[in-house]
């Protein structure tokens, strides 16, 4: 029945050529991915020796240590980044002019400067002599302020999603606007914002992949360093980005679970179904 509301049913002949497309697409990316693993094989990057560094228990340790370091940095940026985008939301919004102008030019500036840049500028200020820790903390202030000024507009547009009427009857029962943001404002623009806060923390446990230009402790470094020496970039990439890929499913999965337990957010299918259930009551 919902589905009739947006489209007509397709009929045989359309469903026995959907499924003609389907099956020639289906037979088109195989063709692809045969002609690839065949090209492959006759430049030799399919050959043992060619992957042979990857399964060494040596560089398997370097890699789970680089896979540590990464994840590391990317929660110490995720919980700075929240705290600066919730800081920077809040001084936009604020009555006082001091307070909203340096925040809007704050926002504006770090959205706009390339985050690699960051990174470099804040290496060769600070951190140039500090070794592999200084590279660390170059790339997690980088993601903090870049990252921390996309979530400020977040923050800025939930909270000016929320309803008036909520503020209007937390004045009328005699709150500040202080409590008011705090206390009934910012906890439903959390919840409003949690899809995009979610991409942006996949977003920024991506982005530390840039460290290897500063020579951050990480995967790319690892792996860059692993290449170098062997020679064997497609193997290396190959492991490190399916690590990556891990690692943001992972992430994705863990924030979606803590969404759904806190805010009690369902799924389409979760709706429909108790829809049903009601209507069959």
């Amino acid at each position: 029945m919902s589905a009739g509301v947006l489209f007509d049913a397709p009929g045989p002949r359309t469903v026995r050529r959907h499924r003609i497309y389907t099956a020639l697409t289906a037979l088109g990316l195989l063709a692809v991915g045969a002609f690839v693993v065949w090209r492959l094989a006759a430049e030799g990057e399919l050959a043992y020796s060619e992957w042979e560094p990857l399964v060494t228990p040596r560089y398997m340790q370097a890699l789970l240590n680089g896979l540590i370091d990464t994840v590391t940095m990317a929660v110490s940026a995720i919980v700075l980044s929240i705290v600066l985008g919730i800081a920077l939301g809040l001084g936009k919004l604020s009555d006082h002019g001091w307070v909203r102008w340096p925040c809007w030019a704050v926002v504006e500036f770090f959205r706009a400067v390339p985050l690699l840049l960051l990174m470099i500028f804040f290496f060769y200020l600070w951190f140039v002599n500090s070794g592999s820790t200084g590279a660390y903390w170059s790339v997690v202030l980088a993601l903090m302020l870049y990252n921390g000024a996309v979530l400020a507009e977040g923050f800025r547009a939930g909270i000016n999603a929320v309803p008036a009427g909520q503020s209007e009857a937390a004045y009328a029962l005699g709150m500040r606007k202080s409590q008011v943001v705090r206390l009934v404002q910012l906890p439903q623009a959390v919840k409003i914002m949690l899809p995009a806060i979610i991409s942006q923390m996949v977003v920024i446990l991506k982005d530390t992949s840039l460290g290897y230009a500063v020579l951050a402790p990480g995967l790319s470094t690892v792996g860059r360093q692993i290449y170098t020496q062997f020679g064997n970039q497609l193997q290396t990439v190959t492991v490190v980005a399916l690590l990556y890929i891990t690692l943001n499913l992972l992430l994705t999965w863990v924030a979606t679970l803590v969404q759904k337990r806190l805010v009690g957010e369902k799924s389409p299918m979760d709706t429909e179904r108790a829809g049903n259930q009601q209507g069959g009551a």
